[in-house]
């Protein structure tokens, strides 16, 4: 195999791994960001509740 090739392969895994990465992360935020908005509101409604 030239080396070429075996370059070429190596910055495809290199890309598909980041891509990955990238994926997994946005998916994380979007849960976190989402548990924090229920428990804003959460909090917003209670404390509404008490007065």
């Amino acid at each position: 195999m030239p080396k070429t090739a075996i370059a070429i392969a190596c910055i495809g895994l290199l890309t598909l791994s980041g891509c990955g990465n990238t994926a997994y992360g946005l998916k994380k935020d979007g849960q976190e960001a989402s548990h924090a908005m229920d428990n804003a509101t959460h909090r917003v409604l209670s404390a509404g509740a008490k007065k």
